[in-house]
C-alpha cells in the first residue's frame, strides 16, 4: 500500500479477498485454466458477451475462451464494460445473481438511468418474477 502511494497512486485500499484475482499474481495458473477451458463445450451465444478485461463485446467462442483466461491476470474494466453495454448494446437492465449486491451498487454509481435487480435468494427471484407478472 505504501509503495503504491509512493509511486503516485491517489488512493490505495486493502481488499478483503482470499485470492489475488485480476492481477499478474495469477499468471502461474493461466495455462491450467486455459487447458480446462479447452475441455468445456461452449455454445454460440445468442447475445454479445462482454469481457471485464477488455470491455468489448464478443461472440466468437475462441475470443470468449481467450478473454476468460485473460480476466485472471488483468484489471477489471467495470465502468468501461457497463458503459459499453449501455451504449453499444442498448442494455437497460442489469441483473446481479449471487450473494450480495456489490455489482448492482456499482452499476447504480455508473448510470442511475438503467434498471438494476439483485437476485440473491430463491425468494428474491420469486418476488422479482412476480413483479413481472409471472
Amino acid at each position: 500500500m505504501d509503495l503504491a502511494l509512493a509511486r503516485g497512486a491517489k488512493k490505495a485500499v486493502r481488499l478483503a479477498v482470499s485470492v489475488a484475482a485480476h492481477s499478474p499474481l495469477m499468471s502461474s495458473v493461466t495455462g491450467q485454466f486455459s487447458q480446462a477451458l479447452a475441455n468445456v463445450q461452449f455454445h454460440n451465444p445468442e447475445n454479445c458477451i462482454y469481457s471485464n478485461a477488455s470491455a468489448v463485446p464478443m461472440i466468437a467462442l475462441e475470443d470468449i475462451r481467450f478473454q476468460l483466461s485473460r480476466q485472471l491476470t488483468h484489471s477489471v474494466r467495470w465502468r468501461e464494460s457497463i458503459d459499453a453495454m449501455i451504449k453499444d448494446s442498448g442494455a437497460t437492465l442489469f441483473i446481479e445473481v449471487g450473494p450480495g449486491d456489490v455489482l448492482t451498487g456499482l452499476v447504480k454509481r455508473i448510470n442511475r438511468d438503467v434498471g438494476r435487480v439483485t437476485i440473491n435468494s430463491v425468494s428474491s427471484l420469486r418476488a422479482w418474477l412476480q413483479s413481472l407478472g409471472g
